[in-house]
């Protein structure tokens, strides 16, 4: 562009244009800049066949210059005469006449490009980081001028290492502040995340204000790794064990090019997919092959590319249940055995039994026939593949069909990348939302209506947006200003209250789930001085991996307006959470904690207690809990002692119940009577078992035939497992028989604040 400017390279002379064309970051347009001398010997390179004799670090053609490393250094002479200082040749423009020496032939210039380069050597762990698109270029340079380490001493103390990414490795190390990734983040990619801060050694990139980056609005998008030369950041390959070892014949990876083609991977770096070649595989099921199973542990997620699967629940829907066992002498009971039993077929009654199970598909099924399709462009797994949960359901292939497996760091970078999340956000609202709305409860229960259901799915189809929160990520916290209505699509909320000796937990809120609701109602006549105006009532942060459905405060209002059901059903339940909430705090304010709380004791609602100063250790407690329940005891004589008393391991129905965080399925909750309760649709996977922190839970084992959910009318055999959690052995019509069986009224059920009265009682 422009008239031609005449300059010499070396002595090779060579002509180019004055200016070009360059995007402008702050205006957001290309513009006219100057031609640089690091352009001139580009095109005098390309001329002439021989290697650029110019060195950069800091600059790539791409994107514009800065000038901060130096190592591009040269002398320019006009008229003959050199000037005062060296110039860097990707910021100097050109000039008509100007001769231009580089380091090849101008003995000042080398001398002055290996300083600058053992400078940098000097701060950098040279030779122990490749950069992503190969040998690190600053090793590079060193290797080009004959430089092996570094004079000058390196600094003794080490910069911090951030692995909070899934899919991108920060060593502040090896970081020469050169900006290349400053500019690709802010300029090329227009995400403004990345910049500077501090002085001097303590300079550093930063990401936002200066937060890890996994927790930062980082979109993974990857263009800062492909940029950085160091190796400071650096794509982190999938380092889970291979899911595909054991799969024969073993499926093959799915090229970058071909990946970059797909409208779900549009906007992903190419250079990332290269990097995890090998992390997304294409599968070929045949009808009737099993794609994954309800209960085991994955890593991967699955996006159907063609054809239909079946998903479905293959345990029982039933319970572990006591019954009566053989007879003795005189008729009386001698031995009760266990058995897995449906609610509907005893007759109970739940208080809360959901119509729709939530899984880790865009589907929810129905509690009476778990069975549903999923077909062409829908992904399953996410949860477990994000969260390593278990698989909350059986998938086969209903017809021939392909899959494309997936690894989690490709999964998460979906997830964060612009265009891949505007695409799933896209298929949520044309096919999820339907399935999603239908298995919350509360929307479920009160508009039963098939037409007044749609009407209200219509309404806030294109009413809400999606969010996605990392592991430990506050939402909001107690007394900030009440904005949002939220609904758990994926992972788990915990919802946490400030209270005398520290954060008490609430509750946990898993799929189907939702909250928010308090702090906007408060608005309204019906709850005006039952609690503060517009604020929140409690913190609310993520467990896991979470995926939000966001409900604007005025879309809110106007669903209340259009479904009056639905708001007299969310000032009951609104209603129902502050006067629970207002009991559980009464029950702790103005009492000396200590380890009752750390230990969780307050928050229990059935602690077996045994008096030691009447318990002779029979152990009859743990035989009597062994008789009823078929061999497997639900307690065991050993725990906490506070004074004379002391807490048996068994389950204590806490406000604080983490074995509910993680469940598949959903199937273990809380009943209105504050009891740990296992549902029929427990699919035996173990998690709520291991997430217990007392080892209350325990995992009973059958032998049982169940209906082939693939061919209706045959039997099939199978080992089924069940989660088993203290149920006061409700089924058998009396007292726990721990405390029955007990020959010296030591074994007592008392809720903590009971025990606590006890122990200061004594004292």
């Amino acid at each position: 562009m422009g008239d031609l400017v005449r300059l010499k390279i070396d002595g090779q002379e060579i002509a180019v244009p004055a200016t070009k064309e360059a995007y402008d970051p702050l205006f957001k347009k290309h513009v006219t800049i100057p031609t640089t001398i690091y352009d001139a010997a580009v095109a005098l390179a390309q001329k002439s066949g021989q290697p650029n004799p110019i060195p950069i670090l800091c600059h790539r053609e791409h994107i514009n210059p800065v000038a901060v490393c130096r190592v591009c250094s040269v002398e320019v002479k006009m008229g003959g005469v050199p000037g005062r200082v060296l110039a860097p040749a990707c910021y100097r423009p050109v000039e008509n006449k100007m001769e231009v020496e580089t380091a090849q032939t101008n003995e000042r210039v080398k001398t002055t490009v290996r300083c600058v380069t053992q400078l940098l050597l000097s701060d950098h762990p040279s030779g122990e980081m490749p950069s992503h698109e190969g040998d690190n270029e600053l090793d590079v340079i060193a290797r080009r001028y004959d430089i092996h380490g570094s004079p000058y001493p390196r600094a003794k103390e080490k910069r911090a290492h951030d692995n909070s990414s899934v899919v991108i490795a920060v060593d502040h190390n090896a970081c020469i502040l050169c900006d290349r990734c400053i500019r690709a983040c802010n300029e090329i990619r227009d995400n403004q995340v990345l910049g500077r801060m501090g002085k001097g050694y303590k300079a550093q990139i930063a990401f936002d204000l200066n937060n890890p980056m996994g927790d930062s609005t980082c979109v993974a998008c990857g263009e800062c790794a492909v940029s950085c030369p160091t190796g400071a950041l650096l794509h982190r390959k999938e380092v889970e064990a291979d899911p595909w070892q054991n799969v024969s014949p073993r499926p093959g990876p799915v090229r970058a090019d071909e990946l970059s083609g797909h409208p779900l991977f549009e906007g992903v770096s190419v250079p990332f997919l290269r990097w995890n070649e090998g992390s997304v595989v294409r599968r070929q099921f045949k009808k009737g092959d099993v794609i994954c199973r309800e209960g085991e542990f994955g890593s991967t997620a699955f996006l159907i590319e063609k054809g239909k699967v079946k998903v479905f629940l293959q345990s029982p829907r039933a319970h572990v249940q006591s019954r009566d066992g053989w007879k003795g002498l005189f008729g009386l009971i001698q031995k009760f055995t266990s058995g897995l039993v449906s609610r509907s077929r005893n007759g109970q009654k739940d208080e809360k039994q959901p119509r729709y199970i939530h899984i880790d598909a865009p589907v929810a099924l129905e509690l009476n026939n778990p069975i549903a399709m999923m077909s062409e462009g829908d992904i399953f797994g996410e949860m477990t593949c994000m969260n390593h949960y278990p698989r909350s359901a059986t998938v086969v292939a209903d017809e021939d069909c392909t899959v494309l497996e997936m690894l989690r760091n490709v999964l998460y970078i979906l997830q964060r990348n612009k265009k891949s999340r505007a695409w799933l956000d896209q298929r949520y609202r044309d096919r999820s939302i339907n399935n999603h709305l239908r298995g919350v409860p509360l929307f479920a229960d009160v508009l039963e209506d098939e037409e007044e259901f749609q009407r209200f799915v219509n309404y806030l189809r294109l009413r809400v947006e999606l969010r996605r929160l990392t592991p430990g990520e506050v939402l909001f916290r107690q007394d900030d200003p009440a904005d949002n209505f939220y609904m758990v699509r994926v992972g788990f909320i915990k919802v946490s209250q400030r209270r005398p000796g520290g954060e008490q937990i609430l509750r946990y809120i898993g799929p189907g789930g939702y909250f928010g609701e308090i702090g906007i109602l408060s608005r309204l006549p019906e709850l005006a001085g039952k609690v503060p105006a517009g604020v929140r009532t409690a913190t609310c942060a993520a467990l896991d991996h979470v995926d939000l459905v966001v409900v604007k405060p005025g879309v809110f209002v106007a669903l209340n307006e259009h479904f009056p059901k639905l708001r007299q059903h969310f000032l009951s339940i609104a209603e129902e959470h502050l006067r629970r909430d207002q009991e559980n705090k009464a029950d702790v304010d103005g009492v000396a904690l200590g380890d009752f709380l750390q230990q969780g004791l307050m928050n229990a609602q059935s602690l077996l207690v045994l008096d030691l100063e009447k318990c002779t250790r029979c152990d009859e407690c743990t035989k009597a809990c062994a008789d009823s329940h078929d061999g497997v005891t639900r307690l065991i004589r050993e725990g906490l002692r506070f004074d004379k008393w002391l807490v048996a391991s068994s389950c204590r129905s806490c406000l604080d119940p983490y074995c509910m965080v993680g469940c598949p399925v959903g199937s273990i909750r809380r009943k209105d009577s504050r009891e740990i309760h296992i549902e029929d649709w427990c699919i035996g996977c173990g998690k709520c078992a291991q997430n217990c922190p007392y080892g209350n839970i325990n995992m009973h084992g059958f032998d049982e035939t169940i209906s082939d959910p693939l061919n209706p009318g045959r039997k099939i055999a199978v080992v089924q497992q069940k989660a088993t959690v203290c149920d006061l052995c409700e089924s058998l019509d009396g007292q726990p028989s721990c405390v029955y069986a007990c020959p010296h009224d030591a074994a007592h059920r008392m809720a903590g604040k009971e025990l606590m009265e006890q122990v200061g009682a004594h004292n």
